[in-house]
């Protein structure tokens, strides 16, 4: 393809203008020159910036978004969703699956992630059966990220227990349930399915403590070090108050700390969530390496409670961003999210900025690309030379952003009004949002409206 002359670009050493890029046919970013000439390129107008990585999600659950919505108390209102989420799997077919998560990833690229870690547990056939393919399920999430043009890590999950302490999983759970060794054998067919694709990665998620036994979370992580020691692990940790307490029953210690000292948390792993942690655990986890995956909408519409940001970042902890239940499919609006719930427990204004002088819409972002791009496992996340050639592209006429320059911009994009101003999306290269309109808006609607309408009479 041409080189790229854009406008104005945000580069690890900071805004420039007029710079000139090359892209690899692999899809990656080749040379880029600041203040390039434009001979021979295809200008790009507006501001660009690095896509974002969205570090958590569970695709399904989009055709769930705001059919959850009555009752609950501090009490039984994480239950009642549980069980409303565990009535809706009754339904869901491997082509289902990939229906939403087509509609969902497109709605992404529309709002500017563009790369996704899909903590992928939804498995077996509804009675609890792999299917003739055992990561059939896995490989229609790929085919819905093709579709869609989003960068994908995949994540197949382990998920062998009910609870802390239990012996099964609840018949409820039986979409979920697989060994070690199955799980094991999905990740190794994905990595021959998918090598190759400079879009996609395979790694590895832990459902949770209270779902994985101590024995067996050793044996899965030491078996992915052998076949693949850079491959990332993510686990949901320590999301509710009800966790803690009951990892607290069953070992004397807190998920965090359960965890820290018993498994080799390091760069690789992302902990999702990580919202209950005492003032040691913070500094523990961020000394760790290992990213926080922060998913504010979400834990905001499940009542889970309010990550402790300041602290996190004071001990320079690295984190990123996702939207997992997908209450919300927009990075700015779980970035917002993320500084006003610190700004209300507070009573402070720009939390993550730290400083006055810096802008706070730069240093979500910052932390979104950096941590993101860690726990993706990918080279993602700036507009480097050997980076996947991922971006997104602002309207800088858009009402939101009009008037404003620089970190300016990316304030407005955080903090100024709901219709995004994303204009042009990037992936790997390939333009998938242009305009505003995702390539596929319409046919990929289509298609999820009619089995979004089927899967709500399930609830």
């Amino acid at each position: 393809m041409p080189d790229l002359h854009l406008d104005q670009a945000l580069l690890p050493d900071g805004w420039a203008r007029d710079v000139r890029v090359g892209i690899s046919a692999e899809g990656d970013f080749g040379k880029i020159i600041p203040g390039g000439d434009r001979e021979g390129t295809r200008r790009v107008a507006g501001a660009v910036v690095p896509g974002i990585p969205n570090v958590h999600s569970h695709a399904f659950q989009r055709a769930m978004a705001g059919l959850t919505e009555c009752g609950g108390t501090a009490e039984h209102g994480f239950r009642g969703w549980r069980e409303r989420m565990y009535a809706f799997l009754a339904r869901p077919s491997p082509d289902d699956v990939r229906v939403v998560a087509s509609q969902l990833y497109a709605e992404m690229l529309r709002h500017g992630y563009t790369a996704v870690a899909e903590f992928h547990y939804l498995r077996n056939d509804p009675e609890g059966r792999p299917y003739a393919a055992p990561h059939e399920m896995a490989l229609r999430l790929h085919e819905a990220a093709a579709a869609a043009g989003i960068g994908l890590t995949l994540l197949p999950t382990l998920y062998r227990v009910a609870d802390f302490g239990a012996d099964a999983p609840l018949v409820e759970q039986r979409r979920f349930a697989a060994t070690v060794d199955e799980i094991l054998a999905d990740g190794d067919a994905l990595g021959r399915a998918l090598a190759g694709d400079g879009n996609r990665r395979v790694g590895l998620a832990l459902h949770s403590l209270r779902a994985v036994p101590p024995r067996e979370l050793s044996e899965a992580v030491a078996a992915l070090e052998a076949a693949d020691p850079t491959a990332p692990i993510h686990i949901h940790l320590a999301e509710q108050v009800a966790e803690v307490r009951a990892c607290l029953s069953w070992s004397g210690s807190s998920p965090v700390e359960w965890l820290l000292g018993h498994a080799p948390v390091d760069a690789r792993w992302c902990a999702v969530h990580a919202t209950h942690m005492t003032g040691g655990e913070t500094r523990a986890l961020a000394a760790s390496g290992a990213v926080a995956g922060l998913c504010p909408t979400t834990e905001a519409n499940l009542g889970d409670g309010v990550f402790p940001l300041a602290s996190y970042l004071v001990a320079g902890g690295r984190w990123g961003v996702g939207s997992d239940s997908h209450v919300s499919v927009s990075p700015a609006a779980d970035l917002r999210m993320l500084e006003y719930s610190q700004r209300l427990t507070m009573r402070e204004r720009n939390v993550a900025g730290g400083r006055e002088a810096h802008s706070t819409g730069r240093a979500l972002l910052e932390g979104a690309w950096a941590g993101g791009a860690q726990a993706s496992g990918r080279r993602l996340g700036a507009i480097r030379p050997g980076f996947r050639a991922d971006v997104v592209v602002l309207d800088t006429d858009h009402p939101a952003l009009v008037g404003r320059d620089g970190d300016q911009l990316l304030d407005a994009w955080i903090f100024s009004g709901e219709d995004t101003p994303v204009r042009d999306v990037m992936v790997g290269g390939a333009w998938v949002v242009e305009d505003g309109r995702h390539r596929g808006q319409e046919q990929i609607a289509t298609a999820y409206r009619a089995v979004a309408r089927r899967l709500a009479a399930a609830l």
